[in-house]
């Protein structure tokens, strides 16, 4: 009887960890390599294209990066993509995604079917890695089992670094309960906490438990919500969320486990609370101070930037209502919050934040095209690179991908965009990945090359 208990507990575990039991007869993988031939490298480093250059893939890595010859594995399957003197480059990376609910409206991210949500999230992940992410780090939303369908091969997306629920105190920017739940009975859950949407947590014993449950489904990185939001319910922008003794148990049961907390705040008292409590990201920010944004420099945290504006990728609220007072006011900050983060040389990261619109999804690329208002190409596309990788990079050890992304170089994770031009003489490329991103490889695994219908057009096939 023994024997048979440890063994279904083996298999469990098995099962939880998404690697199965795997066959003793089951034969080895073959070695498959891609060479990338006469291309120009954007590294997500450097600030210009190398000369023609060669890349190797071996399996998932970058094996070589050579301006002569690249020889693949003599075991190796080997693919090879005439680059005809286009440019590689990492691929891009969001590092403020909502994958669960970015293309379904608000209603149904509140109503539906959790199957449905999955559905529509799957679908969107695909759109989201045929626009050249490649990786995203998710803040809030469920997850984990789109994460490990992508993971297993179920269905295409990109690489997700996730946080899980959203972490919120009662009347916080995560508390999703209409006004007619509250006061809510204890032990009584809302829809957005049943399907682990939303967290609410409040006192510190409550915010160990909240995320250490994150932590055992999988979480990368925690997200608390430290301040009022544009669109919630229950909070004026200028609220500051959770106490020290909140954010700083928090900050410890992450460290526990190897990684961090970043937080959605915007004005200076709630950022600064997060910072003296151990926070090391803090996303958004858009009504900070000079003060404040000095303190973020000295203390080494990262600022998680979103390029909101007052243009085709703001979807306002009615006008005259609290949101939309709420939106114009941090919209007004966004101007002030760049230039405060290159003055004090702050480590940025680029994020989109797209919630429940699918239009505003696709123009993934152009929100990121849009830094060119405060940047160079180049810096914007190392801040969607190499920037951004070294965001997720602080995850440590709960990080799901062993291996670096971001850069294009030895040993790097092969996740590579092949483009039509020059992306840092022309930033504008990005904006129509369709068109401009002839081969996406994610993992190693190329999901697009146009090249190979071009040529097979022009064989007459």
């Amino acid at each position: 009887m023994r024997d048979w208990m440890n063994t279904l507990l083996l298999s469990v575990a098995a099962v939880v960890a998404g690697v199965g039991v795997a066959s003793a007869q089951t034969p080895p993988a073959p070695v498959t390599a891609v060479v990338f031939e006469n291309v120009r490298v954007f590294d997500g480093k450097t600030n210009r294209l190398s000369g023609p250059s060669n890349v190797l893939v071996v399996g998932n890595a970058i094996r070589s990066v050579s301006a002569g010859p690249v020889t693949p594995p003599p075991e190796a399957r080997v693919t090879r993509v005439a680059g005809g003197g286009r440019t590689i480059m990492p691929g891009l990376i969001d590092a403020h995604t909502h994958m669960m609910f970015a293309g379904i409206p608000q209603s149904a991210g509140l109503t539906a079917d959790i199957g449905f949500i999955n559905i529509a999230a799957a679908k969107s992940a695909n759109e989201m890695l045929m626009r050249g992410f490649t990786s995203g780090r998710d803040l809030g939303g469920p997850i984990f089992g789109l994460k490990r369908a992508i993971d297993a091969g179920l269905t295409p997306g990109p690489r997700i670094w996730a946080s899980g629920a959203f972490i919120s105190q009662t009347g916080g920017h995560g508390d999703f309960r209409l006004p007619t739940e509250l006061p809510s009975p204890p032990g009584n859950h809302s829809y957005s906490e049943r399907m682990n949407m939303a967290a609410i947590a409040d006192g510190p014993d409550e915010v160990r438990r909240r995320v250490r449950e994150q932590l055992a489904l999988g979480a990368s990185q925690i997200k608390l919500m430290a301040g009022g939001g544009v669109s919630s319910a229950f909070d004026p922008l200028d609220v500051t969320q959770y106490g020290p003794d909140e954010l700083r148990a928090a900050v410890e049961s992450a460290a526990n486990w190897g990684t961090y907390v970043t937080v959605h705040a915007y004005t200076p008292r709630a950022v600064r609370q997060a910072l003296e409590a151990g926070v090391k990201c803090i996303d958004h920010g858009q009504l900070l101070d000079e003060a404040t944004a000095k303190l973020m420099a000295e203390k080494g945290a990262w600022w998680s930037l979103q390029p909101f504006l007052e243009d085709q990728d703001m979807v306002p609220f009615p006008e005259g209502s609290q949101s939309r007072a709420k939106q114009l006011e941090m919209i007004a900050g966004t101007d002030t919050a760049y230039k405060l983060a290159k003055q004090f040389r702050i480590k940025t990261a680029f994020g989109t934040d797209t919630l429940f619109d699918p239009k505003l999804a696709e123009r993934q690329g152009a929100q990121l095209a849009k830094l060119v208002r405060w940047y160079t190409p180049f810096e914007a596309l190392k801040m969607a690179t190499a920037d951004n990788g070294e965001l997720l990079a602080l995850s440590g050890p709960r990080s799901p991908y062993p291996g670096k992304v971001g850069v294009v170089e030895e040993g790097a994770l092969a996740d590579l965009l092949l483009v039509d031009g020059d992306p840092l003489a022309n930033v504008s490329l990005i904006e129509d990945p369709a068109k401009n991103f002839v081969v996406i490889m994610k993992d190693g695994v190329i999901y697009k090359n146009a090249l190979k219908a071009q040529a097979d057009r022009g064989t007459g096939r």
